[in-house]
């Protein structure tokens, strides 16, 4: 934890001018390192999934009144801004980290290992902060205490909590979209925004970056299978879906490892759920399949899109059976700005 404070203080120290002696900050840092532990526990053994991060915001608006920010609640539904301002005008800069959890259930044997479980889409599921924001959180609690108390400088930084980082329940909106709409990046205007993300294959010590696209986009795809329903006995009697999208998936990877040109970017195409079929010896009528689609360059993102939208119809049809794809338009490139990385 200690390795990282230093980034995001460095980050404020190149946007704001005058921060006091380096010295200080240290000492601030090495004072907090066991509280920012402590914190990242405590969000760890009490994960909330998104939209629904009530205990998460209110424990973070607390930390930060404490620390004389101007706090702003309920952004985005459970979403929480603060504003430390510097003791002279000048620009603001906002840092960011995500707050909600996963539906996933928690398998390793830590002293503060999750034991919530919820209901997730009418299943028993348990919860889990199982990306990291646990931590981003305690690391973002940490670095406004540690300015609060160096705010010798010129400017403003606002701190944002965002919800909903995994995507808002169906039906619901939420998350950084729904922060901006509702206006986060106003009032006062930020500039620039930085964020981190922690990741366990990274060495202790050490910090990864890169310039222009960082993280992918993220699109949600759903395909429909429509076979004809047989006795498993006699499949030459009907059309097997399950067997119609076996052959869409193999067909799928090809789009990437023949296709694109992964010299230029990385892409990924995967199917996370497959629906169908009642029984063990019925070949049902129809399968659903949902799946995701990852882009770090848009023109491939482009042309991904278009493939999967000729490639599923027309490998379904050669198997006498239907097929259709519904491609959300979800989250852009996370894209790093050249010179501020620089």
């Amino acid at each position: 934890m200690k390795n990282i404070l230093p980034v995001l203080i460095a980050v404020i120290c190149s946007g704001i001018s005058g921060l006091h002696a380096q010295k200080n900050v240290d000492g601030a840092i090495a004072d907090i390192e066991q509280k920012v532990i402590e914190w990242r526990h405590y969000f760890h053994q009490n994960p909330e999934l998104s939209n629904r991060e009530f205990n998460t915001s209110t424990k973070i608006a607390e930390h930060l009144r404490s620390l004389g920010l101007e706090v702003k609640t309920g952004v985005a539904k459970t979403g929480v801004v603060g504003i430390l301002k510097g003791k002279a005008s000048g620009k603001v800069i906002a840092l960011r980290a995500d707050i909600d959890a996963l539906p996933v259930t928690e398998r390793t044997e830590v002293p503060f290992k999750s034991t919530v479980t919820t209901n997730y889409l009418g299943k028993e599921t348990g919860v889990m902060h199982a990306c990291g924001h646990d931590t981003h959180i305690a690391i973002l609690m940490g670095v406004a205490e540690v300015l609060s108390r160096n705010n010798d400088f010129a400017g403003t930084v606002k701190f944002i909590f965002q919800p909903a980082e995994e995507g808002a329940p169906p039906g619901e909106e939420g998350g950084a979209e729904l922060m901006v709409k509702e206006g986060v990046l106003r009032n006062p205007d930020v500039e620039a925004i930085f964020g981190l993300h922690i990741s366990s294959d990274t060495p202790v010590g050490h910090i990864g970056y890169k310039s222009g696209g960082a993280m992918a986009a993220s699109q949600r795809f759903v395909i429909d299978v429509k076979g004809k329903q047989t006795h498993g006995s006699a499949p030459w009697n009907g059309t097997d879906p399950i067997m119609v999208s076996a052959q869409i998936i193999n067909g799928m990877q090809t789009l990437v490892s023949r296709e694109m040109e992964l010299t230029k970017e990385a892409a990924v195409v995967s199917v996370g759920k497959i629906a169908g079929g009642v029984r063990n010896n019925i070949i049902p009528e129809r399968v659903e399949m949902v799946g995701t689609i990852r882009t770090l360059d848009y023109d491939m993102q482009a042309k991904l899109n278009q493939r999967l939208k000729e490639m599923v119809p027309a490998i379904a049809a050669a198997y006498n059976a239907e097929a259709s794809i519904d491609i959300a338009s979800g989250y852009p490139i996370t894209y790093n700005d050249p010179e501020l990385t620089r």
